[in-house]
């Protein structure tokens, strides 16, 4: 069964159901996994929000969400292409799938969604991105190309918020499950980003193009999360203007993808780097896990 509760987390759920032994060892192991579980579960939710409002115009149910609140600015984006509407919904449909999952592994030790802001968050993201105040306001649903600009801002940050969180499980199963679910993420990350690489050069009516707006909001999580300050890199967006090269991937020398601490995941979440609930978790995060200075 350890086997089977592993295989549930990295997706091959419809084969493998979760069931008591995979609740039993959460509770065998210290509660840390169960409460890194928990934090990742808060962010699946504001993933799996903002795609089943984009793509199926409703936010998640009661039971997905352990009766936890209504999204702000849940609404079904305008898709005008077949290709990327498809795509999206495969994307909710992986999403929702990990909300459902990491409840029911956690059973009672889940906490509920918490409340997230997927309105009016885009558009001070994106106004603290690019350094002013857009107008109209940044609305993520208006168009395929800026639905795939919001999603943006959320898969890398899960890509590094799994791998920073990946030797801190002490179950071995829980990690490679983990990891599993990092893939996904990342496979998600992948198909965005070469989205917008081959839309790079559209004009935005903000007058800057999409590959500048997506340059600045990889710097601006940069900043937010304090590598900047430090001099350090764990992010990148789609052109690297040195080399004139498009960036797929964003990863160190190695190749290796970048991590992030929860604290620094949650300073881009909360759209400030002192960690005061906000942005698109307007009253913060549910579960022992929490911003530290």
């Amino acid at each position: 069964m350890r086997l089977a509760y592993a295989l549930t987390f990295v997706g091959l759920l419809a084969v493998f159901s979760v069931g008591a032994d995979a609740r039993r060892l959460l509770q065998s192991s210290a509660t840390t996994d169960a409460d890194i579980l928990n934090f990742a579960l808060n962010l699946e939710c504001l993933e799996a929000q903002y795609y089943s409002c984009a793509v199926f115009g409703h936010p998640l149910s009661a039971e997905l969400t352990g009766s936890g609140p209504q999204p702000h600015g849940c609404q079904q984006a305008n898709f005008t292409n077949d290709d990327i509407y498809s795509i999206a919904m495969d994307v909710a449909n992986n999403e929702i799938a990990h909300v459902n999952y990491l409840r029911t592994a956690l059973g009672n030790y889940s906490v509920q969604c918490p409340l997230v802001n997927i309105g009016d968050a885009f558009a001070a993201a994106a106004d603290a991105a690019l350094g002013t105040t857009l107008s109209p306001p940044f609305v993520p649903y208006t168009n395929d190309l800026y639905f795939l600009t919001g999603a943006f801002i959320f898969e890398d940050l899960g890509v590094t918020a799994y791998k920073g969180a990946l030797t801190s499980f002490q179950s071995s199963d829980i990690m490679l499950a983990a990891a599993g679910i990092m893939a996904v993420e990342a496979y998600h990350a992948g198909y965005i980003r070469t989205a917008l690489i081959q839309n790079g050069d559209v004009v935005t009516p903000y007058g800057a193009n999409v590959t500048t707006i997506i340059n600045a909001i990889a710097m601006a999580r940069e900043t937010l999360d304090g590598s900047a300050s430090m001099s350090m890199v764990d992010d990148k967006g789609i052109f690297n203007a040195t080399t004139g090269d498009y960036i797929l991937t964003p990863v160190d020398s190695n190749a290796v993808a970048f991590s992030r601490t929860p604290s620094q995941v949650l300073a881009i979440a909360y759209l400030n780097a002192t960690g005061a609930a906000g942005g698109f978790f307007p009253d913060g995060v549910n579960g022992k896990i929490q911003y530290s200075s």
